[in-house]
């Protein structure tokens, strides 16, 4: 009985792993509905901002504002790489980083000096194990990010652009589409490129009060820290919907595991009964005979 008691050991083992997953699962649809709650209220207020951007926006202003100053060569930029702390949510931080390093790669291939600012207990782990540098690291992060959180990454980022030190600003995250579509991308938050302007709103005559020149100088800053958080609610989305997908085929996996498991117990149970039995009938014909 001794195959039994082990396969009695292994069934315990994946039922409590399966109680596990099970939990995981159902703390991670709970928090991806709150993320994806934020990642739908983050939407509007972006366009919003692009659409007020895309109509005071005029090459002529552009060149008056630093966050619009689009160099002639591009040097020296500053790549934000957003992971997360905990892994367990399937190939997430994987893609991301297989993102993160492809475009590393496409820089350094044009001859771009690029510094490195990591976001998450995973991305930093990948680059110190590569030898990277990194410029900036951070994993105080929570699941619940704030525009706070947005303004302390990228404030910096923005005045060293201003100044001149940086010559682009780069931030790759996880693109929030669905709970099952969490696609990697990269996309370049300065200098700001002001988004296009619907057809019609682009014809109408506005009274700006003050002045574009002050309305932009308040709204560019605004734009790129929204840039930024938006960046920041889709990645914690998408970790949530890549964690409740990897817990929910963990678990589908414990339960098909557990039924192999079962009927094997049970063969094995029932061939030890049948032994028994004929061993019981075959002593009493020996006594018989």
């Amino acid at each position: 009985m001794a195959k039994g008691r082990e396969l009695k050991g292994r069934i315990k083992s994946v039922e409590n792993t399966r109680k596990i997953t099970r939990t995981m699962e159902m703390v991670a649809t709970s928090k991806m509905k709150r993320a994806a709650d934020r990642v739908s209220s983050a939407r509007p207020y972006a366009l919003a901002l692009g659409e007020v951007l895309s109509q005071v926006y005029t090459p002529e202003l552009a060149e008056r504002f630093p966050l619009l100053r689009r160099p002639a060569q591009v040097r020296r930029v500053a790549h934000v790489v957003l992971t997360a702390n905990r892994g367990l949510c399937g190939a997430f931080n994987t893609n991301l980083l297989r993102e993160a390093r492809a475009r590393l790669t496409e820089f350094e291939q044009q001859g771009v000096s690029v510094e490195l600012h990591v976001i998450g207990k995973k991305g930093i782990g990948f680059f110190k194990y590569l030898g990277r540098d990194l410029a900036g690291q951070r994993a105080d992060l929570s699941d619940k990010p704030s525009a706070v959180d947005a303004a302390s990454i990228i404030d910096t980022l923005m005045t060293r652009f201003a100044s001149g030190d940086l010559d682009a600003v780069y931030v790759t995250y996880a693109k929030y589409k669905s709970a099952l579509s969490t696609p990697p991308a990269t996309e370049q938050v300065l200098p700001v490129a002001a988004p296009s302007a619907s057809g019609t709103a682009a014809a109408r005559d506005f009274l700006l009060a003050p002045s574009a020149d002050a309305i932009l100088e308040a709204l560019l800053p605004l734009y790129v820290r929204n840039t930024v958080y938006r960046a920041l609610v889709e990645t914690a989305a998408g970790e949530q919907g890549a964690r409740r997908t990897a817990m929910k085929n963990a678990t589908d996996n414990a339960t098909e595991m557990l039924q192999l498991l079962k009927r094997t117990y049970n063969s094995a149970r029932q061939a030890q009964i049948t032994q028994e039995i004929a061993e019981i009938v075959g002593g009493a014909s020996a006594l018989q005979g």
